[in-house]
This record gives structure tokens, sequence and C-alpha cells, in this order.
């Protein structure tokens, strides 16, 4: 938790409550359903919550937008970002039926309001959103074939609407036809060695090839 804290010292008491959780919680469901590896559980903070919350440092989402996260597992960026942004609305989708039996459990414990968890597709879903986020369920030319369409076109934020993604390594070659994407290296707002390759990929809607 002071790990998170570090980073995001402005937290709410109630946000604190919240993260603060979310161990026990996963390591109790984790024994029952496998929804993050066993080695990865004690650093959970660290790998997935922190991880997540990589979004937040390039992007900060306004009361009232709605985000998706695709392919969420157990509820990650998802469930921290939902903690973070309390004003946003949340909508995670997993084909995997107990990933996301996890997530509305987890969610349900920590009283979040702010979040739908089900599932389902992504090329099934029938709404728009503000941003899709996701972490490194595909490649990035097969994600976009998913979320197509489903991205809002009037943007009220900093940044235009799109789809921001956590991803790691080399991505020259798998963005290389999208030529407004971004990339923002997370080592460039954490200093532990697990982010050195890790990055948030930003592509806007209207991306040109």
């Amino acid at each position: 938790m002071e790990l998170i804290l570090k980073y995001f010292p402005s937290l709410t008491p109630k946000q604190i409550e919240q993260f603060e959780a979310l161990y026990d919680l996963y390591l109790d469901w984790n024994s029952k359903i496998n929804v993050i590896s066993r080695k990865d559980i004690e650093e959970l903070y660290l790998r997935h919550v922190l991880h997540s919350l990589g979004i937040a440092k390039v992007h900060e989402f306004k009361a009232g937008a709605k985000v998706m996260d695709v392919g969420t597992g157990g509820g990650f960026p998802g469930i921290p970002l939902a903690i973070l942004f309390p004003e946003t609305q949340f909508y995670l989708i997993d084909v995997i039926a107990k990933k996301i039996k996890v997530v509305n459990e987890v969610a349900s414990a920590i009283g979040l309001k702010n979040l739908k968890a089900e599932q389902k597709r992504a090329e099934l879903v029938k709404e728009e959103f503000d941003f899709i986020v996701s972490r490194a369920v595909t490649n990035m030319p097969d994600f976009v074939s998913w979320v197509k369409g489903k991205i809002k076109k009037d943007s009220n934020h900093d940044l235009k609407n799109g789809i921001l993604y956590l991803k790691g390594g080399d991505l020259s070659v798998e963005l290389a036809d999208y030529r407004t994407a971004v990339e923002y290296n997370l080592q460039d707002f954490f200093e532990e060695d697990f982010f050195e390759t890790k990055k948030v990929v930003y592509l806007p809607m209207k991306y040109k090839k």
C-alpha cells in the first residue's frame, strides 16, 4: 500500500481503505479461482494495481466519463482505475465467466458503485465509450478490430477519445500502421525496475494509418 501512496499521495480515506482491501480479497479468491499467477499475488500492488494506475499518470478521466475495460481478467486495469476515479463509469468485460465472478465479488466487497462487469465479447457490446482500456490482451490491430465503432465521437477530455493500452517491450512493428499512436514509458512515472519496459499506448479514435 505504501507503493500506491508513494505515487498517489492524495487518496481519500475511503480510497485507501478500498486499495488496502484488495490484497486479502485477491488472496482469498485466487485460492478458489486462479486469476493471478501464484508468484504475482505477492507482488499484487506493484505488478497489478500500480501497473493499472499507470494509465492515470498519462490521462485523468473526468466525472461522467464512460470507460470500457476489454479482457479485464481479474479486474485489471478496471478495478484500480474505478477506485481512483469514483465519478467515472467503468464497464469491465471478459469472455471467461469465472474471472467476471471474481471481479464482481471484489467490487461488491469494497463498495464500488461505479463499476459493472459482464461476461461478453467486445464485438457484441452495443454501447459507446469515451475511452477503452486494456492490458495486453492481444496485438493492437486485432484489438482495434474488436472495439471498432465503440468510441464516442465527441471528446470532453484533454486527450481525444480513444484507446489506452498497457503493453510492454518493443512495439515498433505492432504500431507501424498507426501513425498517430503515442507511447508513454511508465519508467518516466514509476522508478521500480518492473516498469523498465512497460508502456501505455494511446491511440486516438481518428487514427491515421
